[in-house]
This record gives structure tokens, sequence and C-alpha cells, in this order.
């Protein structure tokens, strides 16, 4: 089944329809800087991996994963490798049962198949008939989907955002606990407990999770676990290996391989 031409091109009309499609092409660097819509957005990730930051933290999505963004949730979308896209907004009044946070889902067959047979048709014929009703089960399967291990949670505290946002910029040197509370002029003991209620880790546990994102980043930009592992200060590829399977349950090898999920 393939795409209809006609959604190769954002609408430049109002679209009446609950879900509208798109498709495209993004290549590796593109960044489309803050922004916000009415509608609610769905990243399908074919092919390739993209991040999308948003004031909740960072979203991160490798082939066959998605992005949810509820309605009107300011964000910014940094593409890590050359990466084909399937875009479904969800006009604003048919998201009331939908999630309302961000997150990251797994796309299983169906709705992998649902998405490309709607995307089959133009837009004119998606608000009747067929394709309304291939619409309507993607929200249902938009209702049930589990969300995956794929979000960096970000504190909004001024301080202590400005030293995890540093952290996440060179994640291969990351301060003690000690000096990461001196930075924030508080004492261990607050940090601690500042960074708990901010985030819901532990200063050790964010900072674990900075460094698997990053590792995740690298890794789907091509290179080697052991450049990988090496890069962020892992004491070799093994160590490496083994943390990113205790997160996400598989090795990096598996992970980046086509997810089949029924």
């Amino acid at each position: 089944m393939s795409i209809h031409p006609e959604l190769s091109e954002f609408p430049t009309h109002e679209v009446a329809a609950p879900l509208i499609g798109y498709a495209k092409a993004q290549p590796r660097g593109a960044l489309n800087e803050w922004h916000a819509h009415d509608a609610a957005q769905l990243f399908h990730v074919v092919k390739g991996s993209l991040a999308i930051d948003t004031e909740h933290g960072t979203f991160f999505a490798p082939p066959e994963r998605a992005v949810w963004l509820p309605p009107r949730v300011a964000h910014q979308t940094r593409y890590l490798t050359d990466t084909d896209l399937r875009y479904v907004y969800v006009q604003m009044e048919h998201t009331h049962d939908l999630p309302q946070t961000p997150q990251v889902i797994q796309v299983t067959n169906l709705l992998r198949s649902l998405i490309l047979e709607f995307m089959s048709y133009p837009r004119a014929e998606t608000e009747v008939g067929p394709a309304a009703r291939i619409a309507a089960v993607i929200l249902d399967q938009l209702k049930m989907l589990p969300a995956a291990p794929l979000q960096l949670p970000m504190p909004q505290d001024s301080r202590l955002r400005t030293l995890c946002e540093a952290i996440v910029r060179c994640p291969a040197h990351i301060p003690s606990l000690e000096e990461a509370a001196r930075r924030c002029t508080v004492s261990v003991r607050s940090f601690e407990r500042r960074m708990k209620a901010e985030t819901g880790l532990s200063f050790r546990t964010w900072c674990r999770q900075v460094k698997l994102f990053r590792a995740l980043e690298l890794l789907a930009s091509g290179r080697t676990v052991s450049d990988v592992s090496h890069k962020l200060g892992y004491e070799g590829p093994s160590a490496f290996v083994a943390t990113f399977k205790k997160a996400f349950g598989v090795t990096p090898g598996r992970y980046f391989a086509s997810v089949e999920i029924d």
C-alpha cells in the first residue's frame, strides 16, 4: 500500500476530518525549532531516529516507535539520522480520551498497517467512508498502546535545570553528588530531595539515563558499541552492553533491529 502523493505536502487549507496524515523524509541534523500545534501529533518513525525536546523532558524514538504529543505542547524536534516519518495529527476535539502527557509508544503491526492504509487516501476522502472508519480504529489503538521507557525528565527549578542541561550536553563528565549540590548552592540532602521531587529519579539514576539516551543517539547515528562505550566513559563494551540490556531489556543490536509486535 503506497502513500497518496497529496500527503507528501503539509495541508495548506483546513481539514475537517478527525485525523490528518502527512509523510516526510527528514535529513540528519534537521531541526524544527520550538513551536506548538492546536492538534495532537503522533511522530511514527519508520526509519531513522529523532529526539523531541519538551518542557516535560526529552523523548527519543528509534525505528518503529512513535512519540505522542498532546495538543499545544511546545516542542522542538531534532532528527538524529536520515529519518522517514509518518505524522498523524489528531484534531483537538478528538483527543479527550487519549494520553494527556507526551510519551513514546511502541508501534504494533496493527497500528503500522492502519496508518499506512489511512495514508493511501487523499485528504478529501478521510472525513467519511472507509478512511474515516480506519481513523476511528487508529484512535482506539492510541488509547491502549503501552508507553516505552524513553523519556528523560527535566527539572523545572532554574538551578537544577542549568546543572542538568550541562550534564546532557556532556554526559561523559558527570559531577559527583557533592559537586552537583555545590553548583546548586544547597546541601547534599536538599539536592537529593529536590532532584527526586522534580524528576522522579535520584541524581545517580537520572545521570545513568542521560548516558543511555546519549548512547541511543550515538548508536542511531551509526557509531559502534565500542566507540559509544569509550565516549561515554564505560569501563568497556561489555559493561555498556550489560547496562543497556538492564535498562531496555535487549542488547543494542536487537534494540535497533526491526520491531515486530503483535
